[in-house]
């Protein structure tokens, strides 16, 4: 399969930046993988144990387990895929985490058409698949850690960002009230043919309360 280089990740990095909410969707499809890759481990030996529907429900699994994987790479209409050089990193670098994963789907492929089939070579499939299990969770969990870590460094440059916006409000206040003021005072000085100066001034000086408000419950904002 080809997969991201480094002209397609700068490509990607130069797209918009991800919002909490896509961040949100790819912290739970990661969850996702990781719960059904258990299930899908869980029933495969119930299935080489002969219950009932249990090869369905690995089945299940697996397809849910495939898709999940098939948009972190890839990526789909609500999640970007590989955005980070970490991501690339762990899934097509030294680790070698997605050819890890694509090992395990194989494997888990075969593993339940032999137990369909009630082949011989089931327990072994089984007992492969099994052991597979636990470097593939603690693979996925590196992989989430990768997704929330990346979540954090977005929040933090998202409330840097709010703050750098806060200061320029704040500067143009600061300005609007100094302009405000003067208007007051030259009103003052023109006596009634300043009245209509003096309203503008008034409405300037309203103004820039309401900015005083919105700046502090921007800040607030920033700072929860």
């Amino acid at each position: 399969m080809a997969h991201y280089g480094s002209a397609a990740l700068a490509t990607r990095n130069e797209a918009p930046a991800l919002s909490g909410e896509v961040f949100g969707a790819l912290i739970n499809l990661s969850g996702r993988r990781r719960f059904t890759s258990q299930r899908l481990v869980l029933y495969a030996v119930l299935a080489g144990q002969g219950q009932e529907n249990a090869a369905a429900t690995a089945r299940e699994a697996l397809a849910l387990f495939r898709g999940a994987h098939h948009a972190l790479v890839e990526g789909s209409d609500t999640v970007p895929g590989i955005f980070c050089p970490e991501l690339e990193d762990i899934y097509f670098g030294r680790p070698g985490g997605d050819r890890q994963i694509r090992d395990f789907m194989e494997l888990a492929d075969r593993t339940l058409q032999a137990c369909e089939s009630e082949s011989r070579n089931a327990a072994a499939l089984l007992a492969q698949l099994v052991e597979m299990t636990t470097p593939v969770l603690a693979l996925l969990n590196q992989i989430t850690a990768i997704y929330e870590e990346q979540s954090k460094k977005h929040a933090l440059l998202m409330k840097k960002q709010l703050r750098g916006v806060i200061t320029e409000i704040e500067t143009i206040a600061k300005q609007a009230k100094m302009v405000a003021f003067n208007a007051r005072i030259v009103a003052a000085r023109a006596g009634f043919a300043g009245r209509e100066f003096a309203v503008v001034a008034g409405v300037l000086s309203n103004i820039t309360g309401e900015i005083d408000d919105m700046v502090k419950t921007a800040l607030n904002a920033a700072n929860a």
